[in-house]
């Protein structure tokens, strides 16, 4: 019989982030008995109004570095868990400058561990499985939790760092962790300089989209949500000392997202331009979720991506004030890089 966590106040680091403030919302909308603290540093990549119109009495924000160890000796007291969605996650920017991606994601990791060792505080790690490198687009296989680690990119080495970290520190100082790799994730929120957003807004811009090399590389989505609810499932009912990969099926070559999206939003499928290669950029992605579904029973919500696509292209429709001034800086970056 599984037994079953019930966190009373947790910490949700990077919970401003595009994936963080969607499971900050899950967990305000799910399971009311929580209280969440969100630990972000407001880079960039995170923003207050990811989380605006929560309750404050579920919700507090301290605005702070997760690399700050007097900052976490305060706020880690009396919260039963750490969930650590907390990165710099997007790899055309390790590339340019990998520096803040082995703070952020080795050293703050390092921190965050630190800190729930000390306090003695349920700790969960959200990776990627981008740590596993890549796949053959003609192999049948699926990464699992057995899959070597082989990274390509700085965001991705960093991130198969902390991960070894989080093992390291339950093994020798018994920290109470758990991990998490995911596939790629889409859904309201998420910052324009990732792909599906990035498309959707550039069309929204009269913008003609851009590709990467011959767009068949694939990806395996999942919706934000089930990301959340997998997360939320591991954290309450996961083996302390256990990975858990999260995935729904989702394999889709970036040309044919491309094309979905042109097409969803009335355009030509065949609308964009191509544009050079990313240096290293992995070929395949697909994650085998059975341990997590065997295991605890988790099931993805959402089955149909073309329907998740609408959805998320209607989001950004109606939310251009949440975007458009992220988009600007962005795209300079994009036109800086020659991408």
């Amino acid at each position: 019989m599984v037994e079953v966590f019930a966190p009373r106040n947790i910490i949700v680091t990077g919970g401003c982030g595009f994936i963080g403030s969607n499971f900050v919302r899950y967990v305000v909308a799910n399971h009311p008995g929580t209280h969440v603290t969100v630990l972000d540093k407001l880079t960039y990549a995170g923003n207050r109004e990811n989380i605006a119109g929560l309750p404050r009495d579920r919700v507090e924000l301290v605005v702070g570095d997760i690399c700050d160890a007097d900052l976490l000796d305060k706020i880690v007291p009396g919260h039963d868990a750490i969930v650590h969605y907390a990165a710099e996650s997007h790899n055309d920017n390790s590339i340019a400058d990998p520096e803040p991606f082995v703070r952020t994601n080795v050293e703050g990791t390092y921190r965050l561990l630190e800190a729930a060792r000390r306090y003695d505080v349920r700790y969960h790690h959200i990776s990627t499985d981008e740590v596993y490198g890549d796949l053959a687009l003609d192999d049948p296989a699926r990464f699992t939790e057995e899959t070597p680690y082989r990274p390509s990119s700085p965001y991705s080495s960093t991130k198969a760092a902390s991960d070894l970290l989080v093992r390291a520190w339950h093994r020798t100082y018994g920290v109470r962790a758990t991990i998490s790799n995911c596939s790629n994730n889409y859904g309201p929120y998420q910052h324009v300089e990732k792909f599906i957003p990035r498309q959707i807004t550039n069309i929204l811009t009269g913008v003609r989209p851009k590709l990467y090399g011959d767009g068949l590389n694939v990806r395996d989505w999942i919706h934000t949500d089930d990301h959340s609810s997998a997360v939320w499932t591991i954290l309450t009912r996961g083996r302390i000392g256990e990975t858990y990969l999260i995935g729904a099926d989702g394999e889709r070559n970036n040309l044919t997202v491309l094309r979905d999206i042109l097409e969803m939003m009335g355009r030509n499928p065949d609308d964009f331009d191509w544009v050079r290669d990313r240096p290293g950029h992995d070929r395949r992605y697909a994650i085998d979720s059975t341990k997590l579904r065997t295991e605890l029973g988790w099931t993805p919500g959402h089955t149909d991506f073309r329907e998740g696509l609408r959805r998320t292209i209607a989001w950004y429709s109606e939310n251009r004030q949440w975007w458009e001034k992220a988009k600007e800086a962005t795209e300079a970056r994009y036109e800086a890089q020659g991408r």
